[in-house]
């Protein structure tokens, strides 16, 4: 698959988020991810000159605490998205149509997997466990991987 995004798609995406809700980088990745079906999140390497590039425009202004830094759109991001919403329209168009596509965020996919991380996090933290109980995990782990190759 080529790239998610054209040249400078990533910086309308980002900012229309913000717009709508203010929040950290982190937030942001994750935010991105969802919005695209989880066939595309952005690395920190991509958002965060992302947004310092967004700061360095005046589009969004940043406020520091507890270590880390929330982004909110200023009046001139506003005006930049409103200027240019045929094509911020278009991006979130095209995600949702990814995402539509994309069986990584469907409801019964996430709950299996939920099901099964907790599950695993639960026997792995009530004690040791002993060597027939480690077999036994690792072949029902690899069973199950071998189920979702088969699919």
């Amino acid at each position: 698959m080529g790239r998610f995004f054209e040249q400078g798609d990533l910086r309308f995406v980002v900012l229309k988020l913000i717009a709508e809700k203010p929040a950290h980088g982190y937030e942001l990745i994750k935010a991105v991810e969802e919005a695209a079906g989880g066939a595309y999140a952005p690395s920190p390497g991509v958002i965060y000159p992302t947004l310092t590039l967004l700061e360095d425009l005046g589009y969004v202004s940043v406020s520091e605490g507890g270590g880390r830094k929330l982004y909110t759109i200023t009046p001139e991001g506003e005006a930049y998205l409103a200027d240019n919403q045929p094509m911020v329209s278009g991006l979130f168009d095209r995600m949702a149509q990814v995402a539509a596509a994309s069986a990584a965020f469907s409801p019964q996919i996430l709950r299996a997997r939920e099901n099964l991380k907790t599950a695993l996090r639960l026997k792995l933290t009530a004690g040791a466990l002993t060597a027939e109980q480690v077999k036994a995990i690792a072949d029902a782990l690899d069973a199950a991987a071998q189920a979702v190759e088969q699919a």
